[in-house]
């Protein structure tokens, strides 16, 4: 696979180079240069979840690991299940929260973590590598548990203090060892503006080995591709499917979308979002506003400015369309979220807010003789006062919750400030 900076194409690297440096000059982010097509999908949905997630590592990456090393990278990253359980006639939800750190990232995050590791240690020196990552929730948490106690790399973690649920928040604030957090006077999208001002920093960069672990970095994405075949390969074959995809950073999206253009047949996809609409308006005025980030129940997706929206543009454009030929966008306010929510309850399936708004968005988009899918992306127990209280109900909490009760986190306050920032890298 060779990859290109999407701001500059006449930067160009393979894989192996764009998982070590995460990022291209200037801030791009990296796309492949040829995306191929399988002419046997059918085939590779009748393989199990592993099989054939290390059967499509192989085709991507088989110029830089062997088949034995793509079976053992997949098989050492996805060690849990993803159910796809139906909802209603005709609906269903895939369930991606049954990680170590329940929610989607665990995908992404454990399956690059083993990248990177192999990577360094083919690359056989002692030369720093410290993880740089913004989150809003999940990121932070999955990236923290696959890159624990790894030798030769350090975790550095920005979150919006005060903006992420009590229990998301100490999944990754109260390890320690070499996971560091730093809890931003700001919002998310102050905390993506840190990383990407530490990124453009060559001396940052060169003296810390920064890499990036969110969806940024193209092996998490390619990660995330594998889990919409296993959608597929569950989905009864009863008509076109629709598959409505909560966005916050738009990774999410933006693997769906090239997992469609590997041959999987998705009829089409949803971008549902929070009131942080940025999108849904784009696709509708054609004119890219963004507008300051509000708080919301869904706060994994309180993002204005979503950092993987280059790469959806970037495969439209290769294709000779705009994005809004092909993608619908749908955005829910809080009323909207809650009402999804207890729908979804009534209907004996327990959500939590960033599934519910997906399940909004599947309803408002799926037509007459489609199949739906959505989304579940999170535990509803990662937002246990909020399920709780709009619910009416209590939650038991699974034991990675559980023991976190009564822990203590070790973030450090920072301003949403780059020179801060700056000065707490060189420091550290």
């Amino acid at each position: 696979m060779r990859l290109y900076n999407i701001r500059h194409p006449e930067e160009r690297v393979d894989f192996a180079e764009a998982v070590l440096r995460g990022i291209g000059r200037d801030g791009g982010l990296f796309f492949p240069e040829n995306w191929p097509r399988f002419g046997d999908v059918p085939d590779l949905l009748a393989l199990d979840f592993v099989s054939r997630s290390a059967e499509i590592a192989e085709r991507l990456l088989g110029e830089v690991f062997s088949p034995e090393e793509c079976r053992q990278l997949v098989a050492d990253a996805f060690d849990f299940p993803l159910p796809l359980v139906p909802v209603a006639p005709g609906i269903y939800a895939l369930e991606l929260f049954h990680g170590p750190t329940l929610a989607f990232k665990d995908f992404g995050a454990r399956f690059m973590a083993r990248v990177l590791s192999a990577l360094l240690a083919r690359r056989g020196d002692a030369k720093p590598v410290t993880i740089l990552s913004a989150t809003s929730g999940d990121t932070g948490a999955a990236v923290a548990h696959a890159f624990y106690g790894l030798p030769g790399i350090e975790v550095v973690i920005l979150f919006p203090k005060g903006r992420i649920a009590p229990l998301q928040e100490k999944l990754f604030t109260t390890l320690g060892g070499n996971i560091r957090c730093l809890a931003v006077d700001g919002d998310f999208d102050a905390c993506q503006a840190l990383v990407k001002a530490a990124f453009a920093d060559p001396v940052l960069v060169a003296r810390r080995g920064l890499n990036s672990a969110n969806s940024i970095n193209i092996a998490r994405l390619l990660a995330q591709c594998f889990y919409y075949f296993e959608a597929v390969a569950q989905a009864p074959r009863d008509g076109d499917l629709l598959v409505s995809v909560p966005s916050g950073n738009i990774g999410n999206l933006t693997a769906g979308l090239l997992a469609q253009r590997l041959g999987l047949p998705i009829a089409g996809f949803v971008a549902a979002t929070n009131a942080n609409d940025t999108v849904p308006r784009y696709l509708d005025s054609g004119v890219w506003q963004v507008r300051p980030t509000v708080a919301t129940l869904s706060n994994a997706m309180d993002v204005s400015a979503p950092n993987n929206w280059p790469r959806v543009e970037e495969l439209f454009a290769r294709e000779h369309k705009g994005p809004a030929e092909e993608l619908r966008a749908e955005a829910f306010d809080e009323a909207q979220t809650i009402a999804a929510l207890r729908e979804l309850h009534a209907l004996d399936y327990l959500a939590e807010p960033h599934g519910a708004i997906a399940y909004a968005g599947l309803k408002a988009a799926l037509k007459p003789g489609q199949q739906g899918l959505f989304l579940c992306t999170a535990h509803p127990a990662k937002f246990q006062d909020s399920v709780e209280s709009l619910l009416d109900l209590r939650l038991d909490l699974p034991a990675p919750l559980a023991r976190l009760e009564g822990k203590p986190g070790l973030e450090q306050d920072i301003a949403a400030d780059d020179s801060a920032l700056r000065a707490y890298l060189l420091e550290a």
